[in-house]
């Protein structure tokens, strides 16, 4: 059963502006961050969100393809993953 939510996994070269890039087009998409945890070693950057995207009028397709052209832009590495993928892929 598809719950309408996702994993967004980030990470790279800190530098100001990455939080706030990733957040903004997943409020101009309507999506709900639900959780966030983020953390800085040194000059690396990690980030992951559990994303609500059910009232987003986005399909999953273009709301990757925005967060792939946001990392371009940052040069970082950012993943969207299904929760239930996500759940199958860790799942010991």
């Amino acid at each position: 059963m598809d719950s309408g939510r996702v994993i967004v996994t980030s990470y790279g070269i800190n530098r100001p502006g990455v939080v706030s890039k990733i957040s903004t087009i997943l409020a101009e998409a309507n999506c709900d961050i639900q959780d966030i945890t983020q953390k800085i070693l040194q000059e690396f950057f990690t980030m992951i969100m559990i994303v609500d995207i059910s009232n987003s009028p986005l399909s999953f397709k273009e709301l990757h393809d925005k967060l792939a052209k946001v990392a371009e832009e940052l040069n970082i590495k950012i993943m969207i993953q299904h929760e239930d993928v996500f759940r199958s892929m860790h799942r010991i």
